[in-house]
């Protein structure tokens, strides 16, 4: 690659004139005469009369066209609201998506109120449509749900107090961590960074600096805490309240159901992790020893070993993703440069920007847009090869009926987390010296560790939340409690000092849009490293079936995809058992070094 990057995403090249587009407000015009369309249609339909099957056939086709144009301009809104957080035109954007999303949900609610009406030998015929037969197991997944709710007048009034007494608070909470500030002395200087950039210098080599940099994002986050305590509480009251009307006892009920996976694979998941901590544990310890401490702390486990960290360019970092997609699909590497050359990633190390990343997909116009703040670490390279996981994902399903999609969040993580093992396998064996081997596989582990425990902290806490939240409001001082309780619990007390504030400072607990924003994760890091040591075994031949595999997430649950793709059952613990032992043998091969 030998020009420079730009590390600045083109959004012109969807609308033009970013959050004063013109072209985007015609745009969404559009969807709203499309809505009004597809919400008359759907009034109309009865399954009673004698052409409904022909009806039944054009809502589809106009669902999925309208779901897709809907998608895109709730992409181009996050974008927006992304690279500028004081873009007060941005806001009222994201103020007005979700309004037209409720106004979506009341009409998918209305029409999956009429599949629950169709008789069952009426059903199983319409599914055996031409047109209808590839997204079969989506409409009866749609109308199995449609089951287990309240009626339509309750499920319309739930989605339309949703925008303002649901939605509302994640939009709150984005505001304020949008506004924030800390204060980090350098080099006898106090200089203002937003959370993002703050966060990025906690991998710095030099402990006082970690420390103060901890210390100071605590700080802001204490500071805020009171006004995050009811962001939080409030939108776990508005989901209990829901499943309580609904009758669902469990609050899990509704992330497996997202999620497309059963119970018995959580646990079975979470078994077989739990049974498998002593080795990370023991990394944990000698990491310390390393360092010249007797326990590390919180802030100290992405703590580099070596003093000078190794940093590149981003036009290096994203040369070296491609060469590393190159050696196992020449199809992602290609996709992988033809997105940083068109500039679909925004990676700019800035003020101003949200902290995080994310990869969100325009169907329909077949792109994807990558956010990140990227300073040039080795752990800014995963971040990056992660989110064009997300991205190839979405674009070896672009020709795929846009129903079938929509894959859960697991399955999504799984293509993140595949692409993010990639290049992090070839650094280890791409390392020079032993020390560089050494730091390299430390990386590696981290994000074991990252997955196995500071996920499992936060699976653990959101539980014990949600079972203390439906007693009523639960105060700040008892959510660092409940933290720091999890947080030891996922760590098995192996460290010296917790984030009593973590609950108030990661993004997802305040998400609305899918609750239990945690597991998904650890699903997805197991389930890649399984399709990994597949892929392995089958050589070359293997990036075809995983781009088949890819393809039908959005058309089955998970332990379908298993058993059609992989041949395992996700419900037993062999599969979890084996995908640990590979991150095992990074441990064992790091405490040989």
């Amino acid at each position: 690659m030998q020009l420079t990057l730009n590390p600045r995403w083109d959004l012109d090249t969807l609308f033009p004139g970013g959050s004063e587009s013109e072209q985007f407000r015609a745009f969404v015009d559009y969807i709203k005469e499309e809505m009004k369309k597809l919400s008359v249609m759907v009034e109309q339909f009865e399954p009673q009369e004698e052409n409904y099957e022909s009806e039944f056939v054009q809502i589809v086709h106009k669902l999925e066209t309208t779901i897709k144009k809907l998608r895109e301009a709730s992409a181009f809104v996050s974008c927006l609201s992304a690279q500028n957080v004081k873009d007060e035109k941005a806001d009222i954007l994201v103020g007005q998506r979700s309004a037209l999303s409720a106004k979506m949900g009341t009409i998918t609610t209305k029409f999956e109120q009429k599949l629950i009406k169709i008789d069952e030998s009426k059903w199983k015929a319409l599914l055996q449509l031409p047109d209808i037969r590839d997204i079969a197991f989506v409409l009866n997944e749609n109308r199995t749900e449609a089951k287990e709710k309240l009626s339509e007048s309750q499920e319309v009034l739930i989605n339309d107090l949703a925008v303002d007494g649901y939605h509302a608070w994640n939009q709150m909470y984005g505001a304020i961590v949008g506004n924030m500030t800390v204060e980090i002395e350098e080099e006898g200087e106090r200089k203002q960074y937003s959370v993002g950039q703050a966060s990025n210098k906690l991998t710095t080599p030099n402990r006082e600096i970690r420390k103060h940099v901890f210390e100071q994002l605590s700080k802001a986050w204490e500071e805020q805490s009171t006004l995050f305590s009811q962001t939080l509480n409030h939108l776990a009251g508005f989901r209990i309240e829901t499943y309580k009307h609904r009758g669902w006892e469990h609050v899990l009920k509704e992330p497996l159901a997202m999620n497309r996976m059963k119970k018995e694979t959580l646990d079975a998941m979470w078994t077989a992790i739990t049974n498998n901590k002593k080795h990370f544990v023991a990394y944990l310890n000698k990491k310390a020893d390393l360092l010249g401490l007797e326990k590390l702390s919180i802030y100290d486990i992405s703590a580099p070993l070596s003093q000078t960290v190794k940093t590149s360019s981003y036009t290096e970092g994203a040369t070296f993703i491609i060469d590393q997609f190159q050696q196992f699909s020449p199809k992602m590497a290609d996709f992988a440069k033809m997105a940083f050359e068109n500039r679909w990633i925004e990676a700019e190390d800035r003020a101003g920007k949200r902290p995080g990343g994310f990869c969100t997909s325009f169907p329909d116009s077949e792109q994807t847009r990558i956010f990140m703040t990227y300073s040039g670490t080795s752990s800014n390279i995963s971040t990056l090869a992660h989110e064009l996981g997300h991205a190839y994902h979405q674009h070896v399903m672009n020709d795929v009926n846009g129903l079938n999609q929509r894959y859960a969040m697991n399955v999504a993580e799984t293509a993140s987390t595949f692409a993010e093992m990639i290049v992090a396998d070839a650094s280890v064996k791409s390392a020079q010296t032993k020390a560089e081997k050494r730091s390299l596989l430390e990386d590696k582990i981290q994000r074991s560790v990252a997955f196995f425990m500071n996920i499992h902290a936060r699976f653990l806490f959101e539980t014990r939340f949600y079972e203390e939240r439906k007693h009523g409001m639960v105060s700040a001082q008892r959510l660092n409690e409940l933290m720091v309780e999890a947080q030891k619990e996922a760590y098995c007390s192996s460290l010296d000092e917790y984030d009593p504030n973590f609950w108030s400072s990661k993004l997802h607990f305040h998400i609305t849009g899918v609750p239990f924003y945690n597991f998904p994760y650890t699903f997805g890091y197991l389930f890649s490293l399984g399709i990994y040591a597949y892929a392995k075994e089958k050589g070359g031949s293997f990036e075809d079936d995983y781009i088949a595999l890819l393809r039908d997430t959005g058309r089955m649950t998970v332990e379908e995809l298993a058993q059609k793709h992989l041949n395992v059952d996700l419900t037993k613990a062999d599969f979890w058992e084996s995908a640990i032992g590979l991150c095992v043998e990074d441990v064992e091969e790091f405490l040989s070094l």
